[in-house]
Order: C-alpha cells, then structure tokens, then sequence
C-alpha cells in the first residue's frame, strides 16, 4: 500500500497536471476571443485610385473617416488621370477608383457613391479685335463651331466627350479645331486669340468652371453659354449621360451668365468598386459618406451634390451590391455576419469545459475510489462500535474515525468528491458518533454489558435480566 505521503505527492502532481491544463485551456480561450475581437473591430483599409483634380476632396473624406475612427479607412492613391485610376483598380493595385459615368468602365466595376454631378458647358468669347473692340462674329450655337478653334479645358475625357456633342450636333470633327489644354493653362488659353470658343466639364459651383467664365468676360467680353440641343436624346443614345439643365445666373447675376436656362449634358463623377470586394466594407463605407455627408461639405463644398447611386436595374453603372443592401436598408445586422464565428466560440468553450471537466475527472478517479472505501470503512466501524468491550476499543474507533474525516476533506479540497458525497459521507459518520454514544450509555447503565454477549461468562439458560 502506498504511504501518505506517497498519496499527497500524488495528490498535488494531479492538482498541478489540472493548473497547467487550465492555465492552457485559458490562454487558449483568451488568444481565440482576442483574434476574433481584432478581427472583428479592426479598421478595414482600402486604398483607392485617384486622379490629380479630384485629389483634395479624397483627402477630406480619408481625414474625416481617420479622425472620426470610422471602421472604413481610405488610403490615397494618385494617379495621372481616370484611365490609370481604373487600371489601378483591374490590376488589384488599389480597391477603389474615381472615375466618371461616360468613360468605358469594365464590366466587373459598380458605382458605391456619386461624388458630385458635373456638367458639360460651352462657351464663346468676342474675338479681340486690332482696335481694342471686339469682332462681331458671336458664336451662337454649337453648330456655328465649324471652322473654328475651340480651348477644351481639362483632359482627354472631357475631349471625347466634346467630339462626341459635336457629332451629334452634325458637326465634322476634323472641321473644328481642338486644344486639349490642362486646368492650370487656362488663362492662356482665354488669352489665345485663335480660340473662339471653350469647353469644360465641372460641378455648377466649380471655382474653376466659374472662374474661368468671369476671366474670358473680363479678358475677351461677355461670354455666350451655348446649348446642347436634343440632350435628351444623346443621353439616352450614350450610357453614362444625363440630359440637365444649367439654370439662369449659375455663373454670376450681373450681367445674369446665363440669363436663361441652358440646355446641357451631365456626367456624374463615381467612386466605383469592383463586384468582389467585400460587401460589409462598401456598407460600412457607404454608411460613413452620408452619415458624415455634413461634416465633408464644410471642407469641401464640392461634395455639395454626394448621393447615393442608382439602384434601378437599368442605370448606366450598377451599384455595389454592398452600397445597395445599404441604400435598400438590408444590409446584416452584426449577429448576423458573425453568427458562425459567435456559435464556433461558443462550442469551442463548451468543448475546452468538457474536456476540463472529463480530464479532472479522470486524475481524480483514484481519491474518488479511496474516498469509497473510507465511507465503507466507517460503515464498519458503526458494527464495531455497537460491540466494543472497553472505552479504549471506542476510543481507537474513533480515532480511526478522525483520520478518515481528515482524509475526505482532503479528496473534497482537492475537488475530488462533490457536495453530495461529502453530505453522504457526514451521514454515516453521524451514525457512527449516534452508535459510539449508544455504546457508552449502555455500558454506563450496566457494567457487565460491556461485554459483548458472546464472551459473558454464566450457567446456560441463566437471566440476563
């Protein structure tokens, strides 16, 4: 038989076996629900392409996102102009483009939020005359731009899009002379006595749109906002345009530019996404350009006409399906998305609790067989205590007893038996104590009971009265 302090070794390594598969069972737990918090609230980075001009309200949007700790963060990429934005894109060097609504957009890209509506307007000028006066050729129509030189301000988008008007106006390209001239070479251009007339393409409250028209009236004389007739009709022929209209003194109210309704085309200036990117980003960056939508027109005013995009099946660019489930309101709820991950953590718990409970178990299965036998011995000493002899007999019983309390509280300390076992336990030692006390009082009373009947001397037959 093992001695005691084989047993309370044995004891304790099984105590320290149970810590260390505890403390691991912990760290474990701890380590799945920080991953699964980091991954969960971290901030999701998406770099998008961007073209030079449209640089600076990019910047307020990924500053606001960043100062307001936003889940979404913006990145930005500049780029030349919007074809190498949407490459970028292709080529998977960037999640997001800016782009417009008329350029040949793949296939794959959808609209997630129109930055701003953007107009196509054509002006004339007065040609400055030798004399200081200016020539009374005035360019009245689109039409009347054969044979002339016209200053198209901006890239080579804005180009097609004005040789695109000009066919079908049923006016020859080759019979117009362009100059695709850069933003910052407007003045120039304005100045340019070869140029009769201007193009650009820009929001109604663009600083350079609407400084560029006051600087050909202050340079050439007062301009003419020339219409685009049958709008309607191109914008229906070509996907991207929208038939619009520039409303009277959008450009200055004395003299009124224009003193009426203009009839013109618009594009709208996108940031676009393509299909496979992850649908609850685009709702979380969907979310954050309108809900913050205030904050981002007080730095920057060109973003005065940010809306949602169009959702009708027929519009020119499909929406995200992550910006539609937002626009529509069906985006998912955070249970949700992480139902599988909530329910995975939940098993994994109750998986790392069982098998805790099974694994304490099975290192106290030895105390919880000693703890048996102890019970059972008591069981015996009850017999015996109902037939001792002498105080000393009783005495050594008891003592017995003691040390078999001492060790179940051990097997109890130690978590080897429950409550209920230590409750069974106390009974039968209560019945014990119950029969060392009736044993007592019954040699009190009479000397020679305490002699068990067996080995009490007297004739046969005799009383034992």
């Amino acid at each position: 038989m093992q001695s005691a302090s084989q047993k309370t070794r044995k004891r304790r390594r099984s105590a320290r076996a149970f810590a260390w598969f505890l403390a691991v069972a912990s760290l474990l737990c701890a380590t799945f629900v920080a991953a699964a918090a980091y991954y969960v609230m971290r901030p999701t980075k998406l770099r998008i392409a961007v073209p030079v001009e449209e640089v600076r309200s990019l910047r307020v949007i990924a500053g606001t996102f960043a100062r307001n700790r936003d889940p979404v963060r913006l990145s930005i990429a500049e780029t030349a102009d919007e074809p190498t934005a949407i490459e970028s894109v292709m080529s998977k060097k960037a999640e997001l483009a800016v782009a417009r609504s008329d350029a040949t957009l793949p296939a794959d890209l959808t609209a997630v939020a129109i930055l701003r509506k953007e107009f196509l307007v054509i002006w004339s000028a007065p040609h400055p005359a030798p004399t200081g006066k200016s020539s009374n050729k005035k360019i009245e129509d689109i039409k009347q731009l054969s044979g002339r030189q016209v200053a198209v301000l901006g890239g080579s988008t804005d180009v097609a899009l004005f040789k695109l008007v000009l066919r079908e106006a049923g006016v020859a390209a080759d019979r117009v002379e362009i100059a695709d001239t850069p933003l910052e070479a407007t003045e120039r251009a304005i100045r340019d006595a070869r140029n009769d007339a201007f193009a650009a393409v820009g929001g109604l409250t663009s600083k350079a749109l609407t400084d560029a028209i006051a600087l050909t009236a202050r340079l050439r004389g007062e301009p003419r906002i020339l219409a685009i007739e049958g709008s309607e009709a191109i914008s229906k022929k070509f996907q991207g345009l929208a038939s619009a209209e520039i409303p009277p003194n959008t450009f200055g109210p004395s003299p009124p530019r224009p003193s009426d309704a203009v009839e013109t085309l618009s594009v709208d200036k996108l940031i676009v996404a393509p299909k496979r990117l992850d649908g609850p980003s685009i709702v979380a960056l969907s979310r954050q350009l309108f809900e913050n939508r205030p904050a981002l027109l007080r730095e920057a005013p060109s973003l005065a006409s940010l809306e949602k995009p169009d959702t009708d099946k027929d519009a020119p660019v499909p929406p995200h399906p992550g910006a539609a489930a937002y626009i529509e309101g069906s985006d998912r709820t955070f249970l949700e998305r992480y139902s599988d991950l909530i329910w995975a953590a939940v098993l994994l718990l109750s998986g790392l609790g069982s098998s805790g409970a099974w694994l304490r178990s099975y290192l106290k299965r030895e105390e919880r067989d000693q703890y048996l036998k102890a019970r059972d011995r008591v069981l015996e000493l009850i017999t015996s205590a109902r037939t001792a002899a002498d105080d000393e007999s009783l005495a050594a019983l008891q003592r017995q007893a003691d040390d078999i309390l001492e060790r179940t509280l051990e097997y109890f300390q130690d978590g080897a038996i429950g409550n209920a076992s230590l409750l069974a336990f106390g009974l039968v030692l209560e019945q014990f104590h119950y029969a060392v006390s009736d044993r007592r009082q019954a040699m009190a009373q009479g000397g020679w009971h305490a002699v068990p009947p067996a080995s009490r001397p007297g004739p046969a037959g005799a009383s034992r009265s």
